[in-house]
C-alpha cells in the first residue's frame, strides 16, 4: 500500500492507523501547490481528482479517498489491532459517530482559519464554534482515556490529527483539561511518535 501524504495534514491520521496497525505501507508526499509528488514528480490529481490527501493506493491498484473511509478499511484489514470495533455493534456505530463528528465539525471547523483570504471577522467565528466544540470532546472525555473508552481507536487518530493544528492558530487547550491531556496522551503513544518523526514534524 501507499499512502500519498503532506506533514501534518488530515493525512496524518490514516499514517497513524497503518503504523497502529502493524501494515507494510509506502509514503508517498505531496506538494500541495503544484499537486506533484515530491520524489520523483508525477500529477497527483491523476491520482486523485480531487487534488487532496490522504489517498490510499492498494497493492492492486485500487484507490480510496477520504480519511474516515480510510481509517476504517485500515482498521478492518487487521482486526486484532483493536482500532475499530466489529461491524454491525453499537460499538462500532459510536465510531463512525465520531468519525463524522470530527470530519464535519472540527476538521472542517479549521478550513476557514487556513484561508489567507477569510475575513477577520469570520475567522473570530470560526474559532469560537472550534471551541464550542473542543468543550463538548473535553466533556465526553471525562473519566476517559480516549473517545471510545480505554482502548485507542482510529477516531482517536483522526481527532488527535486535527486538534493538533490548534497549535498553528494559538489556540490554547488550557480551557479543556480533559482535552489537553488527552491530546498529550494520544502524542506519547509510540506509533504516534513515529508518524510525527516520519513526517518531519518532530525530531
Amino acid at each position: 500500500m501507499r499512502l500519498y501524504f503532506f506533514p501534518g495534514a488530515c493525512s496524518m491520521s490514516p499514517h497513524i492507523a497503518l503504523r497502529e496497525a502493524g501494515l507494510d505501507f509506502k509514503l508517498e508526499r505531496v506538494d500541495p501547490k503544484t499537486k506533484t509528488m515530491v520524489a520523483g514528480g508525477g500529477d497527483f490529481n491523476a491520482v486523485n481528482p480531487k487534488g487532496m490527501v490522504p489517498v490510499l493506493e492498494l497493492d492492486n491498484g485500487e484507490v480510496l479517498t477520504e480519511g474516515p473511509a480510510i481509517v476504517q478499511y485500515i482498521a478492518d484489514r487487521k482486526p486484532e489491532s483493536g482500532l475499530a470495533p466489529a461491524n454491525g455493534t453499537l460499538e462500532r456505530a459510536r465510531l463512525q459517530e465520531w468519525l463524522n463528528f470530527i470530519t464535519s465539525e472540527i476538521h472542517k471547523g479549521f478550513t476557514p482559519l487556513f484561508k489567507p483570504d477569510t475575513p477577520d471577522a469570520y475567522k473570530a467565528i470560526a474559532r469560537a464554534n472550534l471551541e464550542k466544540r473542543f468543550g463538548f470532546i473535553d466533556q465526553k472525555l471525562a473519566g476517559k482515556q480516549y473517545l471510545l473508552g480505554d482502548r485507542f481507536s482510529v477516531a482517536d487518530g483522526y481527532l488527535f490529527t486535527v486538534v493538533n493544528w490548534a497549535r498553528l492558530h494559538k489556540m490554547d487547550l488550557a480551557p479543556w483539561p480533559n482535552l489537553a491531556a488527552y491530546m498529550e496522551r494520544v502524542r506519547a503513544r509510540p506509533k504516534v511518535q513515529e508518524a510525527m518523526k516520519a513526517e518531519g514534524l518532530i525530531k
